[in-house]
């Protein structure tokens, strides 16, 4: 067998692990603001794998990954917060109205099964509904919009008045998080919400158990900063080692109509919504790509912001790029497969210049 042969055979064993961590993340309720569980978690994975990971202000996770001190850095970027909402009020039928976070689509979180999380009074479990959701009564089911303002979280309490609400300790501002309904198929497909950005967490954390269990060093010095604030704007702003010349955004790759990507692929974006990456970065992807044998594709994505953004916007003097497993179906219930974990880790190993085959 020749070296991409060899290397791709060795990745199975760190994709299986990867999926474990998917697994285990998604478990961890953790949208936007709610995070430090999921951060806790990564933490102690990356602790128990040798390393010596931070816990930041903020409540992400930054881990030096290795390589010499006097080289020009890079830093990975992931984020482990999700969609969610709040309650935004408690209506006088004693079902909530609730306030995103994130972009979540109401549209296609209608009938979900949810858990508010109150500040004092444990959780309570329920379901996002439309108004009036029996077809049998409601003559207006099939036109009726799904947004914010006619839908609501339908309590599994005998609730019937704000009152009884209040007295069970939930009150407006309470988190509520979507159950992700995480299934891996005999296939390889990966379906579950929040794979954006869950599933690349695990990517990193499976490269940085490669690194040790290979015992490679990366050429030049790699961080990895497991974000909590990403998908409402200021997951990457901060938090940038001293040396760090060049942010990589592992995230999701974008799956959907004009764009050439799939779920089992390794996508590059050449551009995001916030402009081009960095030209030079993008063109050592692809090559990087080509040269361990992955299957990758090239798109530009129309709807997106990545952690590499956010740092730019902050001022940060720095090239980016970014990369990630095609999911399709993004900020909905998604989809991907074991083969872009795969392409995915194979890009990284590459680019990283820490390929043992």
């Amino acid at each position: 067998m020749d070296r991409k042969e060899v290397l791709t055979m060795k990745m199975d064993a760190y994709v299986d692990y990867a999926v474990e961590q998917l697994k285990a993340l998604t478990a961890i309720p953790s949208p936007s603001g709610f995070a430090r569980q999921a951060g806790k978690y990564v933490f102690e994975e990356l602790t128990r794998l040798g390393y010596e990971p931070k816990i930041t202000q903020k409540g992400g996770v930054l881990v030096d990954l290795g390589g010499p001190d006097d080289s020009e850095g890079l830093l990975l970027m992931s984020h482990v917060d999700t969609l969610g909402a709040v309650v935004a009020s408690i209506k006088e039928n004693g079902r909530l109205k609730l306030s995103p976070l994130g972009g979540l689509q109401p549209d296609n979180t209608n009938t979900e099964n949810c858990t508010i999380y109150t500040r004092f009074d444990g959780s309570y479990s329920g379901t996002f509904q439309l108004c009036d959701a029996s077809v049998h009564v409601n003559d207006d089911y099939a036109t009726q919009k799904r947004d914010f303002s006619h839908m609501e979280l339908v309590l599994d309490e005998d609730v019937k008045e704000p009152e009884q609400v209040l007295a069970l300790g939930i009150l407006p501002g309470d988190v509520v998080c979507f159950d992700p309904r995480t299934v891996v198929t005999a296939s390889g497909y990966i379906k579950s919400r929040f794979l954006d950005d869950k599933l690349s967490v695990a990517i990193v954390l499976a490269l940085a158990k490669y690194l040790r269990e290979e015992k490679v060093v990366p050429a030049r010095k790699v961080y990895a900063h497991v974000t909590v604030y990403e998908e409402i704007g200021h997951g990457g702003c901060g938090t940038v080692p001293d040396g760090v010349t060049q942010l990589l955004a592992v995230d999701m790759g974008c799956v959907g109509e004009g764009l050439t990507c799939t779920e089992r692929q390794v996508s590059i974006c050449a551009k995001s919504s916030a402009g081009p990456s960095d030209y030079e970065m993008t063109t050592d992807l692809i090559r990087a790509a080509k040269a361990a044998g992955a299957d990758w594709a090239v798109d530009v994505y129309p709807h997106y912001g990545s952690d590499a953004d956010a740092a730019l916007r902050a001022g940060w003097d720095v090239r980016h790029g970014l990369i990630g497993p095609g999911v399709y179906a993004s900020h909905g219930y998604e989809r991907s497969h074991v083969d872009g974990v795969k392409n995915t880790l194979l890009l990284l190993a590459e680019y990283l210049g820490v390929t043992t085959a």
